[in-house]
């Protein structure tokens, strides 16, 4: 079942945002350890106005665990998103640093931060199904255009983007990795 993400599932979304995080080689993650990491996460996912907050997924709920997340907002709201990292650092006495520093999103689109499938979930066709349901998100936010980045290391991934009908409208070069940026119309 694939529902709106609650803030009762904030450790398993830091757990998969942590993949992701790792997988771009974020400095924030080599400095304060992947525990401290999926601490800060958890707190930070209740705010919904955070870059993973509750309100801005959907989850692939399994047998009662969640097998996928995905994440997204609108592009105006990008200089916002990771306000509420900055409170959860400050209140737990530590530096404020940034996880991105590069701007993602295009002009009026949706943009799909984050979408990640558990290890053990792999190969089921749960990353489909939650593209497909992306729709959902960008209506809500009265968007016609879902924006995403993909790796340019990651063929298979844009491969899958490219059959879900996005198509590469941009470059764009995120934390040292050049990416593709990718849009489709809903």
């Amino acid at each position: 079942m694939i529902r709106f993400a609650t803030s009762e599932d904030g450790l398993a979304i830091a757990k998969l945002v942590l993949v992701i995080l790792k997988d771009m080689e974020l400095p924030f993650v080599k400095e304060i350890g992947e525990a401290k990491t999926i601490e800060i996460l958890t707190e930070a996912v209740k705010d919904p106005t955070y870059r993973y907050g509750y309100k801005r997924g959907l989850v692939k709920e399994v047998d009662g665990e969640i097998a996928g997340i995905a994440f997204g907002y609108p592009a105006e709201e990008e200089a916002i998103v990771d306000d509420a990292l900055a409170r959860v650092l400050k209140e737990k006495g530590m530096t404020e640093r940034p996880l991105f520093i590069d701007p993602e999103t295009f002009p009026n689109e949706w943009y799909l931060d984050t979408i990640c499938v558990d290890e053990a979930f792999r190969g089921q066709g749960i990353g489909s199904e939650l593209l497909d349901a992306l729709d959902k998100m960008a209506k809500r936010e009265a968007k016609s255009v879902i924006g995403l980045c993909v790796d340019q290391a990651n063929p298979n991934a844009q491969r899958l983007y490219e059959r879900k009908g996005f198509a590469v409208v941009g470059e764009q070069m995120l934390s040292g990795h050049k990416y593709n940026h990718m849009q489709k119309n809903i």
